[in-house]
Protein backbone atom coordinates (compact mmCIF):
# COMPACT_ATOMS: atom_id res chain seq x y z
CA UNK A 1 0.00 0.00 0.00
CA UNK A 2 1.42 3.53 -0.77
CA UNK A 3 0.16 6.40 1.00
CA UNK A 4 -0.37 10.05 -0.92
CA UNK A 5 0.01 12.88 0.59
CA UNK A 6 -0.63 16.52 -0.48
CA UNK A 7 -0.91 19.81 1.45
CA UNK A 8 -3.22 21.89 -0.28
CA UNK A 9 -3.29 25.38 0.50
CA UNK A 10 -6.77 27.02 -0.66
CA UNK A 11 -7.26 30.42 -1.56
CA UNK A 12 -8.11 32.27 1.49
CA UNK A 13 -11.87 32.65 1.59
CA UNK A 14 -12.51 30.11 -0.93
CA UNK A 15 -12.65 27.52 1.87
CA UNK A 16 -16.10 26.41 1.85
CA UNK A 17 -16.62 26.72 -1.95
CA UNK A 18 -13.59 24.07 -2.13
CA UNK A 19 -15.27 21.78 0.28
CA UNK A 20 -18.45 21.91 -1.72
CA UNK A 21 -16.02 20.79 -4.96
CA UNK A 22 -14.31 18.22 -3.24
CA UNK A 23 -17.28 17.02 -2.34
CA UNK A 24 -18.01 16.35 -5.76
CA UNK A 25 -14.96 15.69 -6.99
CA UNK A 26 -14.47 12.61 -4.30
CA UNK A 27 -16.48 10.81 -6.62
CA UNK A 28 -13.87 10.61 -9.00
CA UNK A 29 -11.04 9.59 -7.26
CA UNK A 30 -12.86 6.63 -5.32
CA UNK A 31 -14.09 5.09 -8.20
CA UNK A 32 -10.21 4.34 -9.84
CA UNK A 33 -8.27 1.52 -9.92
CA UNK A 34 -6.41 0.48 -7.11
CA UNK A 35 -7.93 3.43 -5.20
CA UNK A 36 -8.24 1.92 -1.27
CA UNK A 37 -9.46 5.03 0.62
CA UNK A 38 -9.09 8.74 1.45
CA UNK A 39 -8.91 11.52 3.80
CA UNK A 40 -9.60 15.16 3.37
CA UNK A 41 -8.66 17.00 7.10
CA UNK A 42 -8.68 20.24 7.40
CA UNK A 43 -5.86 22.49 9.65
CA UNK A 44 -7.02 23.89 13.09
CA UNK A 45 -4.37 26.66 13.00
CA UNK A 46 -4.65 27.49 9.58
CA UNK A 47 -8.12 27.81 8.14
CA UNK A 48 -7.66 27.50 4.41
CA UNK A 49 -4.68 24.51 4.60
CA UNK A 50 -6.13 20.75 4.35
CA UNK A 51 -4.21 18.06 3.68
CA UNK A 52 -5.34 15.07 1.51
CA UNK A 53 -4.30 11.34 2.13
CA UNK A 54 -4.72 8.73 -0.51
CA UNK A 55 -4.30 5.05 0.21
CA UNK A 56 -3.63 3.20 -3.23
CA UNK A 57 -2.43 -0.30 -3.67
CA UNK A 58 0.97 0.49 -5.87
CA UNK A 59 2.54 3.95 -7.05
CA UNK A 60 1.34 3.73 -10.41
CA UNK A 61 -2.48 3.28 -9.60
CA UNK A 62 -2.24 7.32 -8.58
CA UNK A 63 0.89 8.08 -10.53
CA UNK A 64 -0.18 6.56 -14.05
CA UNK A 65 -3.13 4.98 -13.65
CA UNK A 66 -5.21 7.95 -12.21
CA UNK A 67 -3.05 11.20 -13.73
CA UNK A 68 -2.86 9.73 -17.10
CA UNK A 69 -6.86 9.26 -16.91
CA UNK A 70 -9.72 11.24 -18.87
CA UNK A 71 -11.27 10.78 -15.10
CA UNK A 72 -7.70 13.02 -13.47
CA UNK A 73 -8.68 15.72 -15.87
CA UNK A 74 -11.82 16.48 -14.70
CA UNK A 75 -10.78 16.65 -11.16
CA UNK A 76 -8.01 18.93 -12.47
CA UNK A 77 -11.03 21.07 -13.55
CA UNK A 78 -13.08 20.85 -10.43
CA UNK A 79 -9.86 21.20 -7.61
CA UNK A 80 -6.89 22.58 -9.18
CA UNK A 81 -7.80 26.43 -9.50
CA UNK A 82 -8.53 26.55 -5.72
CA UNK A 83 -4.75 26.49 -4.63
CA UNK A 84 -2.00 28.76 -4.24
CA UNK A 85 0.06 27.87 -4.27
CA UNK A 86 -0.17 24.32 -5.80
CA UNK A 87 0.50 21.50 -3.82
CA UNK A 88 3.56 18.93 -3.91
CA UNK A 89 2.49 15.60 -3.90
CA UNK A 90 4.27 12.78 -2.08
CA UNK A 91 3.92 9.43 -1.13
CA UNK A 92 4.95 7.00 1.58
CA UNK A 93 5.16 3.49 2.57
CA UNK A 94 4.61 1.84 6.03
CA UNK A 95 7.44 1.32 7.68
CA UNK A 96 6.50 0.35 11.38
CA UNK A 97 3.50 1.13 13.61
CA UNK A 98 0.02 -0.25 14.98
CA UNK A 99 -2.90 -1.51 13.61
CA UNK A 100 -1.75 -3.21 10.50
Amino acid sequence: MVLEVALLDVKPGREQEFEAAFGAAQKIISSMEGYIDHQLQKCMEKGNRYILLVNWQTLEDHTVGFRASEQYQEWRKMLHHFYDPFPEVEHYVRVCGGGL
